[in-house]
């Protein structure tokens, strides 16, 4: 009789890491009267030593997946929430320096944004002060996201946002592209450009010897320089307007070196009013939200090679 407790070819184990998903955590600053709001969806990830506990079961090496949500919580007590990076450079810092067995830890984390809700004078009286600040409403522009990934001697930062969506009602077109048998779109030479914007940008901070930036205007200024270069860029093509936002992050920001766009081009097509005796002079448009064109780049500082990987869905 064969013998099938062995494997005929030897297995061995091939990339693997552990951690607790999405920890929620709110972090209230009150500064008097004035209170401030940081709202982060945390992930870690960590990976080392940790081969017995896939062979054998045995958790020697094993750092509960429960204690690393409780260090989120605790360390948004201890060191505060500065901006989304700084706090998952503690966290990924405390991780590999504290835990032996622990060479790598990823910390992936989602920023939800609040602005304050302004009120009325009668009801700041009513209440017994000047201004009310400690009334929020959630920002629905876009989610801002960072991974910090850190082994014990260099750090990786790469931050950006998601769901940010944007639209140029006109100074866009498209034409000259290959036609075939199956070509059914007419050539727009006036048309609307619209994409819901998803950007990944690798920091050149390295290691500790540098600098580190400051996480916070950082942000605002790529996102300012994102943002223009769309509304500025006559467009013959959302690949050339992707180029131009990420070539004017790289030009005004040198701490970042290579920037990644997924654009899906929301599609705005044209409504046929003749039926109605109504002509539609690029007013009335449907808006189609499957099948979508879907446009991807990577944009690098000339010298610097590509990092971020193509797909950062599921990583």
């Amino acid at each position: 009789m064969a013998d099938n407790s062995r494997p005929a070819r030897p297995v061995i184990l091939g990339q693997n890491q552990y951690g607790k998903a999405e920890n929620r955590v709110v972090k209230i600053t009150r500064d008097g009267a004035t209170h401030h709001i940081k709202d982060l969806n945390v992930s870690v990830a960590l990976s080392g030593d940790m081969e017995e506990v896939h062979y054998s079961g045995s958790n020697a090496n094993v750092l509960p997946t429960d204690t690393t949500k409780n260090t989120v919580f605790a360390f948004a007590k201890e060191h505060g929430i500065e901006s989304a990076e700084q706090f998952g450079i503690h966290l990924a810092r405390h991780f590999v320096t504290s835990q032996e067995p622990i060479h790598r830890a990823r910390i992936r984390i989602e920023e939800y944004a609040w602005e304050r809700i302004a009120t009325s004078d009668a009801n700041s009286r009513f209440i017994g002060a000047d201004e009310v600040k400690h009334s929020f409403v959630r920002k629905g522009q876009e989610i801002r996201t960072t991974q910090i990934t850190y082994d014990g001697e260099s750090w990786e930062v790469v931050s950006g946002l998601k769901d940010l969506v944007v639209m140029n009602s006109t100074n866009s077109e498209f034409w000259g592209y290959v036609k075939d048998k199956y070509t059914t779109l007419q050539e727009a030479y006036d048309r609307i450009l619209a994409t819901q914007v998803a950007g990944q940008w690798r920091f050149s901070w390295s290691d500790d010897e540098q600098k580190m930036p400051n996480w916070e205007r950082s942000y605002e200024q790529v996102k300012k320089h994102m943002l223009q270069a769309f509304a500025e860029t006559y467009s013959l093509s959302l690949q050339q307007t992707l180029y131009q936002m990420g070539s004017r992050i790289i030009n005004n920001r040198s701490e970042i070196d290579e920037v990644r766009f997924s654009l899906p081009n929301k599609h705005h097509f044209l409504v046929d009013l003749e039926p109605f005796g109504l002509k539609n002079d690029n007013e009335v448009y449907y808006a189609a939200d499957r099948p979508y064109g879907l446009i991807e780049a990577t944009i690098l500082r000339d010298g610097c090679e590509a990092r971020i990987p193509v797909d950062m869905t599921n990583l």
